[in-house]
């Protein structure tokens, strides 16, 4: 692995520093209020590099938003289709069973996400109202 630029330890450690995922755009509010100079476009550029790199994860919520967060924080989540909340899974189900994906020669596993989409109970309850 290359070593990362003084650009992308920036993103990272901001990454690791919010409790939360960050959008592209949420990050770059937080460089620019910090004194920082980076454009949106160079944001967006760093973190795919870093996703490359097996740094950051990126999971898309139904909207199309990507949201982005260390890879060391193994959260996955449950995504309703209807309203776009969504609520954490406390677990990793594929680390719970030590499941062991298939992966074709040659290929290197960097981080995996899983997203559960469906309808949450407030939606649900909407939908058979009507």
């Amino acid at each position: 692995m290359p070593p990362l630029s003084a650009r992308q330890s920036q993103l990272l450690e901001a990454l690791r520093h919010s409790p939360e995922e960050l959008s592209g755009q949420a990050l770059h509010g937080l460089i620019r209020a910090g004194g920082g100079t980076m454009g949106l476009a160079t944001v967006y550029r760093h973190l795919r590099a870093l996703q490359q790199q097996g740094e950051v994860r990126c999971r898309h919520l139904p909207s199309g938003e990507a949201l982005y967060a260390p890879r060391e924080r193994d959260v996955h989540h449950l995504t309703c289709l209807d309203c776009g909340n969504s609520s954490v899974l406390h677990c990793c189900p594929l680390e719970q069973q030590a499941l062991q994906l298939h992966h074709p020669e040659g290929f290197r596993p960097l981080f995996h996400t899983l997203e559960v989409f469906g309808l949450c109970a407030q939606c649900q309850g909407k939908k058979s109202e009507s």
